[in-house]
């Protein structure tokens, strides 16, 4: 039987936290599928598709990993739909625990053969969030070291038409 994990996110921008996480999730399953969502309750800085193209770059290295949409309804009912057994979700801190531990909770209740796992962030990424590289870029800060280099690319054009 293939174990296939499904990474959810908004990933709004793709960081490197966000890289190292699907790498490291990548060894443990068969196949990891990452589902790109639009998050609502944000202001997206790229579309979708923008999103999806920058993750498909920067993943293209891992054989297993493929990428889709998420455009909307439960999480577990993609899982389902996809045949995943396990929810992969990164942990920065003990605020990002609280959160994500009260949704896989939520998520079990939906689904009872889901699992969540949780990957502990690698420590030189734990202060990063997707938030945050979007505030230092657009005053123009180096964020080249944080996110894929198609994505710091994406992100400068982004902010110099902005300016």
């Amino acid at each position: 039987m293939t174990k296939i994990a499904l990474f959810p996110g908004s990933f709004d921008p793709f960081t490197n936290g966000h890289l190292d996480t699907v790498e490291r999730t990548s060894k443990l399953f068969d196949q990891v599928v990452i589902a790109v969502a639009t998050n609502t309750s944000k202001n997206a800085l790229f579309s979708l598709e923008e999103k999806m193209t920058f993750i498909k770059q920067s993943v293209e290295h891992i054989e297993n990993i493929s990428v889709r949409e998420h455009s909307g309804g439960l999480t577990v009912e993609l899982a389902k739909k996809i045949g995943a057994v396990t929810l992969v979700r990164g942990l920065r801190n003990n605020a990002d625990f609280e959160y994500e531990s009260t949704i896989a909770t939520m998520n079990k209740i939906q689904h009872k053969d889901i699992e969540t796992v949780f990957l502990m962030s690698n420590e030189k990424y734990r202060f990063l969030s997707s938030s945050l590289i979007k505030e230092v870029a657009m005053f123009g800060g180096d964020i080249s070291s944080l996110v894929p280099v198609g994505v710091n690319e994406a992100i400068k054009r982004k902010y110099a038409k902005i300016k």
